[in-house]
């Protein structure tokens, strides 16, 4: 890309987020707060639903059948406390200013990052995570196998890892970091790959070698990368669109199963959920279902990590009128995932529930299509720490406490899906 097109393209992205650009050309959040607010009424919904018409100066965090967490300029302050005290909604104050958070974490990441090793003190980037992963392929070649989803919109392969010590397992298959800016899910992926690899710990032990095991650490690589060289907050894709100047897909709304129903993703490109042109547009979405389609008879199970919440969410996303026919022994898989994770001494809680009943309407998400599609009985998108003290910018502190209830949670997950004989061979391995 000729220079004068590739500050063209940088300033657009910079209006678009409605953040500025530091010296380092990295976009910057500078007084920039997040405010939790929660509603009563179909109507003061709506009338906070303006906010988010205004991209250059609001953006959505988490929503909720009750409530929103709101990102908002330093400029559109007083414009959100006038509305909010006409609306006659309650708005607590999360985050004073984003940038200071994203300043911390990268400090904490450079100071992790001095002996030059791999490891969960901090949070790892893209070429990391791939040497890292070479490097657990050459050492435990007995066990490990590398695979190949696809490449990306911008070139980047997508790479995945499984995990077998004998035949016969039932399969469990991890998504993560299909949202860029939800750096605690690639973070936890990994540390799950060491712990089966390296763990002693009889539980552990046990969990690793009676499953296989597909781990893609980051699906949305283009996205991540971006995160980490220009904008912490990026979500989407990165292809440019055909008919916006705005740029990406929000991938966990593009896959082709009840795509953009009942409001469960927006047509417009600027939208952060944007569901894409059509279904499968993006190449990495399209790689990750040729991959799962292709081995649909080895997966039981599908977990789809994200950020943040502490919810466990399940099928069906697309509509609250109706509910999966095993909707009964999702619940209870459910159950088990969130009494484990609170029985650690973190004492952290998990709520659960579909998708469209406890957050609102999505669809085209990877979890919809692998139940729908693919005939995968146990699917669950995971949303990890926290509840909105730091959101997405979660200290690399809390990453090993989260991998750690994120294991035990699946322990438990998987013996009530044994319980209930979903872990049952769908073929020959």
């Amino acid at each position: 890309m000729a220079l004068n097109s590739f500050l063209a393209a940088l300033t657009v992205v910079a209006l678009a987020q409605g953040a500025s650009l530091g010296q380092d050309e990295r976009l910057r959040y500078d007084n920039y707060s997040v405010y939790k607010v929660q509603f009563e009424t179909q109507e003061q919904r709506s009338l906070l639903g303006k906010f988010v018409e205004d991209r250059d100066n609001f953006r959505i965090w988490h929503e909720a059948n009750d409530e929103l967490h709101l990102m908002i300029s330093p400029g559109a302050l007083s414009e959100f406390n006038s509305e909010i005290q006409m609306t006659n909604v309650s708005a607590k104050l999360f985050i004073s200013n984003v940038q200071e958070l994203i300043d911390s974490e990268e400090d904490a990441n450079l100071r992790a990052s001095r002996d030059g090793s791999f490891g969960w003190k901090k949070y790892n980037m893209l070429a990391e995570i791939y040497a890292w992963l070479d490097e657990i392929l050459a050492n435990y070649p007995a066990v490990t196998e590398s695979f190949v989803l696809g490449q990306s919109y911008e070139g980047r392969t997508i790479r995945g890892i499984k995990i077998s010590y004998k035949s016969n397992n039932p399969g469990v298959f991890i998504e993560s970091n299909i949202h860029a800016r939800e750096w605690i899910t690639s973070a936890t992926a990994t540390w799950l790959i060491n712990e089966f690899l390296t763990s002693t710990d009889e539980l552990v032990r046990n969990l690793a070698e009676s499953h296989d095991w597909y781990i893609v650490p980051v699906l949305n690589v283009d996205g991540f990368v971006y995160t980490h060289e220009k904008d912490r907050m990026w979500r989407k894709t990165r292809q440019p669109s055909n008919i916006s100047s705005c740029i990406g897909v929000d991938p966990n709304r593009n896959y082709d199963s009840h795509w953009m129903e009942n409001d469960g993703a927006s047509s417009d490109p600027c939208a952060e959920d944007y569901g894409g042109p059509k279904p499968f547009s993006e190449p990495e979405i399209q790689a990750m279902a040729d991959f799962v389609s292709s081995n649909r008879d080895k997966i039981n199970v599908l977990l789809a990590f994200h950020s943040y919440s502490q919810l466990l969410l399940s099928p069906y996303g697309h509509t609250n009128e109706e509910f999966p026919p095993n909707y009964d022994d999702l619940m209870a898989v459910a159950k088990a995932y969130s009494a484990a994770v609170e029985s650690l001494p973190y004492g952290t809680v998990y709520r659960y529930g579909t998708s469209a009943d406890i957050l609102y309407p999505a669809s085209g998400a990877t979890i919809e299509w692998a139940y729908n599609e693919q005939e995968v009985e146990i699917t669950y998108t995971i949303e990890f720490r926290d509840t909105g003290r730091y959101g997405f910018i979660l200290p690399p502190v809390h990453i090993i406490p989260n991998a750690e209830e994120a294991l035990i949670g699946i322990v438990a997950l998987l013996d009530k899906c044994k319980e209930l004989g979903y872990l049952k061979l769908k073929s020959a391995q």
